[in-house]
């Protein structure tokens, strides 16, 4: 016979699975988003209708935060007034002339995280016996520092005078390969000071993927600073206005450039998917009259270096992942205007090839869905890991710092460089891919970078390509 209190215990756990699917289910399909906000922008005649607004809508009328100008205002739901979910409330709003953008708080993550419905999902191994170990001599002497010619760029720059801030899950600060290299940094999961990453190695699947992505920078740019802040949690996941804290706050604290290994796939439901895109241009080089503001960033200006991700195989332009892909105008608007301070980067593989797991749009019209602009090595890459460890792990996680690092040698070397300049420089003096890809039914434009000639600035330095094959 079970007693009374077995009975409580066991009908509380039912509640709670009943209640967590009833939750998951009014998230709604399709929507990865936290539960009960809505992020929305007003016509600028209509700043004081929020009330009425909010009233209409179900959410409570004092925003939970705002940003920009005019302000971009995060609101709750108010549960007591409605049972709807976020992307109910924002199908409710179409057709609403008073709002001009709105879209869910989406959650983003890691993109080599298993399961992942728009990634491979590509893990760490530790001690790869073709990586000597997995160890710091196995880290030095791996095969990508050749392939785009480091170490003949370190006799240019090291990226003195360059801080990069990681926003990733945080990093070992103890690890020894950090040492003199960090500046402070800022958990955003926990709302404190220290940026460590949280979890147990083999355990928890996204531990230490910071502190790989971080290791990467750390060898790419070695005087370079790196500034670590944590956006995700141990599960790998963050969210959009997380995202804004984390810019806003390596802004303020002297960022140059911003690596996002992270990302969340297209979502074709009725939103604005704008949020990331407007923060974005709040950084770039040039001011746009008539856009929305953000004073918040104090002038700063920041390169922006995203993963594309490791869709694969899917390889169309329907496999877009953000925020890389904010690089190319959105599908439902071509007319739209790029970011000039983003680099979107795929994967490339140990034989100078295109990796299998790196998502690449097919490139029908070359003035739009060419939005990943780069390939770098991300197949096999050697770095740190927490408890001074070292390992391999795939994927553009691991591609994107490599970039994020030659732009802070050529930012280094060039201080005055626009922005703008700077991604034009590593795209363009890159070795050029432009091909078809059969199995995969592309047709491939981008380049694979080369460190020294992004230093020197030689567009005719990496020899040319003669066939693009898979």
């Amino acid at each position: 016979m079970f007693s009374s209190r077995s009975i409580f215990i066991l009908f509380a756990v039912i509640l709670f699975f009943v209640f967590s699917a009833t939750a998951q289910e009014k998230l709604g399909p399709g929507c990865n988003c936290t539960p009960d906000d809505v992020l929305i922008d007003l016509a600028p005649a209509n700043q004081a209708d929020l009330p009425a607004i909010a009233a209409q809508y179900g959410l409570i009328p004092t925003p939970l935060s705002q940003v920009g100008t005019p302000p971009t205002f995060r609101m709750r739901i108010d549960r007591t007034k409605t049972n709807q979910t976020p992307l109910e409330i924002i199908q409710a709003m179409a057709g609403d002339a008073r709002i001009v953008q709105k879209e869910t708080n989406r959650k983003l993550t890691v993109v080599e995280k298993d399961g992942l419905p728009w990634s491979l999902g590509h893990s760490w191994a530790i001690g790869h016996s073709w990586a000597i170990g997995g160890s710091a001599k196995g880290f030095a002497r791996q095969y990508f520092p050749g392939q785009i010619r480091l170490p003949e760029a370190h006799k240019i720059s090291t990226g003195q005078g360059v801080t990069i801030a990681v926003l990733d899950t945080g990093i070992d600060l103890q690890h020894p390969l950090f040492a003199g290299r960090l500046v402070a940094g800022y958990d955003f999961v926990d709302n404190d000071n220290d940026p460590s990453e949280v979890g147990t190695i083999r355990v928890d699947q996204v531990y230490g993927h910071g502190t790989h992505v971080a290791g990467i920078i750390a060898l790419t740019a070695p005087n370079a600073k790196i500034m670590p802040i944590r956006v995700l949690d141990q599960n790998g996941e963050g969210d959009l206005w997380r995202i804004k804290d984390a810019m806003l706050w390596a802004a303020k604290n002297g960022a140059t450039i911003i690596n996002m290994s992270f990302g969340y796939p297209q979502d074709l439901t009725p939103q604005s998917n704008t949020f990331l895109h407007d923060l974005f241009n709040g950084v770039d080089d040039v001011v746009v009259p008539g856009e929305q503001q953000f004073p918040e960033f104090d002038d700063s200006r920041l390169l922006v270096v995203a993963g594309a991700g490791n869709g694969g195989l899917i390889g169309n332009g329907a496999a877009r992942v953000y925020p890389a892909a904010e690089r190319g105008a959105l599908p439902s608007d071509p007319g739209t205007d790029i970011d000039d301070n983003l680099l979107s980067v795929g994967a490339s593989t140990r034989l100078d090839r295109l990796a299998a797991f790196s998502t690449m749009a097919n490139v029908q019209n070359r003035d739009i869905d060419r939005w990943v602009r780069v390939v770098a090595p991300g197949e096999n890459i050697v770095s740190s890991l927490p408890g001074g460890r070292y390992g391999v792990w795939n994927g553009t996680s691991m591609s994107a710092p490599i970039v994020s690092g030659i732009a802070a040698l050529v930012k280094s070397a060039n201080p005055t460089l626009l922005l703008k300049d700077l991604v034009e420089r590593v795209e363009e003096t890159g070795h050029e891919w432009d091909c078809q890809l059969p199995s995969r039914g592309i047709t491939m434009e981008t380049s694979r970078v080369d460190a020294l000639c992004a230093l020197t600035n030689n567009q005719a330095c990496a020899p040319p390509r003669t066939a693009c094959t898979e």
